[in-house]
């Protein structure tokens, strides 16, 4: 296997691209030679990255969208369409976590992660991959999370919804076989983009209750997820320790990991 060629009238379409590890995807993509289409709700990160881009020798045009919208989800196809461009890779890397306990949650607040998490992935895999599929050549990541190995009391939704999206993905593999098209969902770690703290969570509080030897750096991330699409691999784990740490958490009986995940998690120590 290996990522679709590059070529004039394709591009890879990444959501979540403003920021972390959708950033560096996007990076990663140009590097490789591939046009980037970057979706993320602030457009004017998007240009800065976009002009970033450019300089690798690859076309790169933004599409500020928000993703918790199915209207603005639904015209992205068209969107895309208008620039004169099919979709040949598609990463859905948007998202974001809710924090704490769900009986002092924020229905709103649960449904919009929900919405993004979930919905955006299934959305967009669905409206891009009959495409793929007609010529035979193509490409999906979706960016779960080792949250999706195992419940995260604290941050339930989240951890509901990278199961989601792993489970997703590797069926979706299944059904892909001999099709041209791959599916490979990247289940990072932790790591320093600011996302926690966007939860709720200070970065003292996640290295306090993840492991140094656990985080990973969003660049590392990212080829690390772009390696394992152009090899055809179902799932990325970056980083040997959080490898062992997702397979000891499939292993290990739910009744006895369940609470001690419950006993370190931040949001519940408040």
């Amino acid at each position: 296997m290996s990522l679709p060629a590059p070529s004039p009238d394709h591009t890879a379409l990444v959501t979540g691209t403003s920021s972390g590890i959708g950033t560096e995807i996007a990076r990663e993509l140009a590097r490789r030679g591939q046009n980037v289409t970057l979706v993320a709700r602030s457009e004017a990160k998007l240009v800065v990255l976009a002009a970033e881009l450019a300089d690798c020798g690859v076309r790169a045009d933004v599409l500020a969208t928000d993703l918790a919208d199915p209207a603005a989800r639904a015209k992205l196809a068209s969107r895309v369409e208008e620039l004169g461009l099919s979709v040949s890779i598609l990463v859905n890397n948007a998202g974001l976590s809710t924090m704490g306990p769900v009986r002092r949650a924020d229905a709103d607040s649960e449904l919009h992660m929900i919405e993004v998490d979930v919905a955006a992935v299934t959305d967009l895999c669905t409206r891009f991959l009959p495409g793929m599929v007609e010529r035979q050549s193509g490409a999906i990541l979706n960016v779960a999370s080792t949250a999706a190995f195992q419940p995260i009391p604290g941050q339930a939704g989240y951890g509901a919804a990278k199961a989601f999206v792993l489970s997703y993905t590797r069926a979706l593999a299944g059904e892909l076989r001999g099709t041209g098209v791959t599916a490979t969902a990247l289940c990072p770690g932790p790591v320093e983009t600011g996302f926690g703290a966007a939860a709720g969570i200070t970065q003292t509080e996640a290295e306090a209750a993840l492991p140094s030897f656990m985080w990973e750096p969003a660049d590392a991330v990212a080829r690390c997820g772009l390696d394992a699409l152009a090899a055809g691999r179902t799932v990325a784990i970056p980083g040997k320790a959080n490898r062992a740490v997702a397979l000891l958490a499939t292993l290990t009986p739910k009744q006895l990991l369940v609470p001690f995940l419950a006993s370190r998690h931040p949001s519940l120590r408040k």
